[in-house]
């Protein structure tokens, strides 16, 4: 049985470099909606939760470790936590960045929404699609697939070896394309739809340029792209939230 020691706490703290770093950044987690204390609180109740799984792995370092090792052991696990929480991000900054180029498609993206899972206003399309994924991501319980990871990064990445630029880089790089690609495959529809209509516009528009096509043609336009959005949203967000947890199942 571990004593509650200077040492204990110590490697307590090393857990929590980790983890609460990466629950500031993690999508759900970081939602600006939420407090910052009752994230900060949060982050600080499941690092004790996981950490009888994980002191053994880290207390016996950190006392073996001088001063400025130590400092660079700290610094290091803030860097793999925000790592992790970034790469989680970066699926949702692929969903609303195709997510706002699907309401340019359709006409809807000069309409500014109310900022709920950002900070800044964004379309009221791209708040939706994001907002919903946030909320299956708790609801299909891959929060608990978040908490597996951060656990098993322990394994992929040992307190004992400290943060390497070059494989965050890669792995960020990975990453990047695996979620614009993601993205693209779900805002599809949109992309066929606006370059059909949009060359059956221009076709329009030249053969009878006495007449203001486009702004004849604006809300037909929408109401086409809300009609697609109405039969393709719940297969968007299934396919979204698939490609989420099979990255968070691979790590």
């Amino acid at each position: 049985m571990t004593g509650l020691g200077p040492p204990t706490i110590l490697a307590v703290f090393i857990l929590f470099c980790r983890i609460g770093t990466c629950l500031m950044l993690m999508p759900g987690f970081s939602s600006p909606r939420v407090p910052a204390r009752m994230r900060l609180f949060l982050a600080i109740a499941i690092t004790l939760v996981l950490a009888p799984l994980l002191i053994a792995r880290v207390q016996a370092l950190v006392e073996t470790l001088p001063p400025d090792r130590l400092a660079a052991l700290i610094v290091s696990e803030m860097m793999i936590g925000a790592m992790i929480g970034i790469l989680g991000q970066l699926f949702f900054m692929a969903l609303e960045t195709l997510g706002t180029m699907t309401t340019m498609a359709i006409g809807f993206g000069p309409i500014p929404g109310t900022a709920i899972e950002d900070s800044q206003p964004q379309p009221t399309m791209v708040t939706l699609l994001t907002m919903t994924a946030v909320i299956l991501l708790f609801v299909t319980g891959q929060y608990w697939e978040v908490l597996r990871g951060l656990t098993a990064s322990y394994d992929a990445m040992p307190v004992a070896r400290l943060f390497s630029v070059q494989v965050a880089l890669s792995r960020i790089t990975a990453v990047v394309g695996d979620a614009f690609l993601l993205a693209l495959r779900i805002s599809s529809p949109f992309i066929i739809y606006a370059v059909i209509v949009n060359f059956a516009i221009g076709l329009t528009n030249k053969l009878t340029p006495q007449i203001p096509v486009y702004f004849i043609s604006l809300p037909f336009v929408l109401a086409g792209g809300l009609l697609l959005l109405y039969f393709t949203a719940p297969e968007m967000l299934h396919l979204f939230i698939d490609g989420f947890a099979t990255w968070l199942e691979r790590g």
